[in-house]
C-alpha cells in the first residue's frame, strides 16, 4: 500500500449511494421486473467509472466500486451461490426485539420509513414498496453449496479496473459477503451449523481469491454478537452461546481466507448500519480478542458513532499486534451532520496516540448505502463527509509528522 506510514490515508467501508438511474434498475431487479441486462451492465460500468473519479476528487486514497452492481452488501451473494433456495420475506423492518422493547414507538416509526427516507425523489415509492414486499427472506439449503458467480464477479472486477485506470490511488478494495450467514440450513445436506459454515467458506474462498488475484484488497465484515441477536432455533441465546457462535464464524472466516496474504485483507466490524439507538451493541472491549483472531492486516471499526466514539481508549489497554493496522470510523455514515475537519483530525490523533501514527487509516463507521433500501444520508452529504475526512486527515498528518 503506497504511502502507508508516511501520512494519514483515507478510505471508507465500501457501499456508496447509487445514482438514481442505476438505483431504479436495481429496484426493478429486486422486484422481479424484466431488466435489459446489457443496459444494466453498461450503466453499472459508467456509474462505477464516475464514482471512482468522484472518490479521487474528494480525496479518498483507497476507494471501492461503491458496490453499485449489488442489490445490497449481503444478499447479493444468493445469486452467486448454488444450493440455496430463497424464501419469501415476511419482514416488516429490522427485527431487534430488545430495541423494540426499549424503544417501541421509535422502532415502529423507523421501520415504516427507513427504506424510502433518503431515496431520490424521482424513484417511485410504489415501485420501492413493491420491491420491499418481494425482498428475499431466509434461505434453505437444498443441495451442496457451490460458487456460481464467476461471470458477475469478473464483470465487477473488470469495471473497477477500467475505472481505476488513470488515477493514482494508494490501493483499492472490494467488499465481499461472508461465510457467516444466519440462513436456515437443511439437515438433509449439512448436519451441523459448523459444517454449513465451512461449506459456505469453501464457496466464498473462490470469490476472495479472485478479488486478490485481480490486484485488490478483499474486505469482509462480521457482525459479532449484539444483545439483540438470535441463533437458528435459539431465540434467547446466552452470552456464552453467542460468543461460541462468533468463534465458529471467525474459524470459518479464516478457512475461507486460507492462502490469502493477510496484508490483502480488510475486516469490517459492524454493529449495524441503521441509525437507531444502538443501546444493545456489545462493547468493543468484550469482542476485541475475537476480532484480532481474524487473518487480516486491516481492521475497520466504528469510532464516530457516539455509542462507540470513546472506544479509541480500548487500544491503550489492548495491544494492537505490530503487523496490524486500524481503520477507525472517523466520520459517521448515519447522520447528515458533516464533521468539521478539525474534529476529524482530533479523532485521528486519539487513535494515533494509542497505536501509533503509522498504523491508522481514517475511515467511516459503515457504508453509506448498504443496499438499495438502506441509504443513510443524502448523496450531497456523503461527498461532503468524505471531503471533510480528507481535509481532516491532512490536518492530522501535519500535526503528527
Amino acid at each position: 500500500m503506497k504511502e502507508l506510514g508516511e501520512r494519514i490515508l483515507t478510505t471508507h467501508v465500501g457501499s456508496l449511494i447509487r445514482p438514481a438511474d442505476l438505483l431504479e434498475l436495481v429496484i426493478d431487479q429486486v422486484a422481479g421486473q424484466p431488466v435489459d441486462q446489457k443496459v444494466f451492465d453498461d450503466l453499472v460500468a459508467r456509474s462505477v467509472k464516475d464514482v471512482v473519479a468522484k472518490q479521487a476528487e474528494v480525496g479518498v486514497d483507497i476507494p471501492s466500486d461503491g458496490e453499485f452492481s449489488k442489490s445490497d452488501f449481503h444478499s447479493y451473494i444468493l445469486k452467486r451461490l448454488g444450493g440455496l433456495e430463497t424464501l419469501p420475506s415476511d419482514s416488516k423492518g429490522f427485527h431487534y426485539p430488545k430495541l423494540a422493547e426499549e424503544f417501541p414507538g421509535f422502532m415502529k416509526q423507523y421501520n415504516a420509513m427507513y427504506r424510502t427516507m433518503w431515496l431520490p425523489p424521482e424513484i417511485s415509492r410504489e415501485k420501492a414498496k413493491a420491491a420491499t414486499e418481494v425482498h428475499a427472506g431466509a434461505s434453505v439449503v437444498v443441495r451442496p453449496i457451490t460458487y456460481e458467480g464467476q461471470a458477475e464477479l469478473a464483470r465487477d472486477l473488470d469495471n473497477f479496473g477500467a475505472a481505476l485506470a488513470g488515477h493514482d490511488f494508494a490501493d483499492a478494495f472490494v467488499p465481499s459477503a461472508t461465510p457467516s450467514r444466519d440462513d436456515a440450513f437443511s439437515g438433509d445436506v449439512y448436519k451441523t451449523t459448523e459444517e454449513y459454515l465451512y461449506a459456505l467458506a469453501d464457496a466464498m474462498h473462490e470469490e476472495y481469491n479472485a478479488i486478490v488475484d485481480a490486484g485488490y484488497m478483499v474486505q469482509l465484515d462480521l457482525g459479532l454478537p449484539s444483545r439483540n441477536q438470535v441463533l437458528p432455533g435459539n431465540p434467547n441465546p446466552t452470552p456464552e452461546e453467542l460468543r461460541r457462535a462468533s468463534e465458529m464464524q471467525v474459524e470459518a472466516y479464516n478457512h475461507a481466507l486460507r492462502g490469502i496474504p493477510p496484508e490483502r485483507v480488510r475486516y469490517h466490524m459492524c454493529w449495524g448500519s441503521m441509525n437507531t439507538p444502538h443501546t444493545t451493541d456489545v462493547p468493543l472491549r468484550e469482542v476485541v480478542d475475537l476480532i484480532l483472531k481474524i487473518n487480516a492486516k486491516f481492521y475497520s471499526i466504528e469510532g464516530a458513532n457516539p455509542r462507540h466514539e470513546h472506544e479509541w481508549m480500548v487500544w491503550k489497554d489492548v495491544k494492537l499486534p505490530e503487523d496490524k493496522v486500524l481503520i477507525p470510523g472517523i466520520v459517521s455514515h448515519q447522520t447528515n451532520v458533516v464533521e468539521h475537519p478539525e474534529l476529524v483530525s482530533w479523532r485521528i490523533q486519539n487513535y494515533a496516540s494509542a497505536v501509533g501514527r503509522d498504523r491508522v487509516i481514517a475511515g467511516t463507521d459503515c457504508g453509506f448505502s448498504q443496499g438499495w433500501s438502506m441509504q443513510r444520508v443524502h448523496e450531497e452529504v456523503q461527498w461532503a463527509k468524505l471531503r471533510a475526512l480528507a481535509e481532516g486527515a491532512a490536518l492530522a498528518t501535519k500535526a503528527l509528522w
